[in-house]
């Protein structure tokens, strides 16, 4: 796993957070979006905060070998300005929301879906 604590770019995840933070938070009220298997170049220009109801990434940092690993039942925070491959290897169904309103981060892969 990564060793983040020199970079500000840094994928923060609290893994199964307590039923009473994703109340407080209202997640439920969120977008969904998810995607098939594969791997996807992201960047992210917006910090999204995200709940996985199902799947499992691996999130390799552009131009790093090392990666941060994240599933269902995790809450994740992915800071503004962080450009890094997903590797999905199982399909993700998840809950999100922007800290601006930009768009949702493009995948460069066409078999994404929303």
């Amino acid at each position: 796993m990564a060793d983040n604590t020199n970079n500000n770019l840094r994928i923060r995840v609290e893994r199964n957070p307590p039923e009473s933070k994703l109340s407080e938070l209202n997640i439920k009220c969120w977008p969904k979006w998810g995607c098939s298997p594969g791997k996807y170049q992201l960047k992210f220009d917006a910090e999204e905060t995200c709940y996985l109801v199902k799947g499992k990434v691996r999130a390799y940092p552009k131009g790093s070998s090392e990666y941060v690993e994240f599933g269902a039942g995790d809450l994740v925070v992915i800071p503004k300005g962080l450009s890094c491959t997903w590797d999905v290897s199982v399909a993700v169904d998840k809950y999100y929301k922007f800290e601006s309103s930009s768009p949702p981060p493009q995948a460069s892969s066409s078999s994404s879906s929303q």
